[in-house]
């Protein structure tokens, strides 16, 4: 399992990094694994306003579809429009390909995420 020590992580299998005020928000090498091949990714749209633990998507695999969690409060100022039309870039590289990018609303709720060795932990305990 590959695990990014500058991101932050929720317990719903989702990553942020944070780049000054904007947030990139993908789910993670663990639960990639978990779904299997993607086939699909459903967005939000550009200049919605969604809070902290919203459902901003769906991802669905060969295996089952899953609702997408924003780790933070923001709003969404890009889609990934690549997976669109190749939604398994998400299989090769989990953390290169972002689902979305936002403008994060209140950085103080970072403070809530897992940091890395944090959320391995999780993990093994998921396993």
């Amino acid at each position: 399992m590959n695990v990014l020590q500058e991101l932050y992580y929720t317990k719903d299998h989702e990553w942020i990094k944070v780049d000054g005020t904007i947030g990139y928000v993908g789910i993670t090498d663990f639960a990639q694994h978990a779904l299997g091949d993607i086939v699909y990714v459903e967005f939000p749209e550009v200049d919605d306003t969604l809070e902290a633990n919203d459902t901003f998507g769906t991802i669905e695999s060969v295996k089952a579809a899953s609702d997408l969690m924003l780790p933070v409060g923001g709003t969404v100022v890009e889609v990934n429009e690549a997976l669109e039309d190749d939604p398994g870039l998400v299989n090769s590289d989990p953390y290169e390909n972002w689902i979305i990018k936002i403008e994060i609303s209140d950085p103080e709720e970072l403070k809530t995420l897992l940091d890395a060795k944090a959320y391995e932990a999780f993990c093994e305990e998921e396993e």
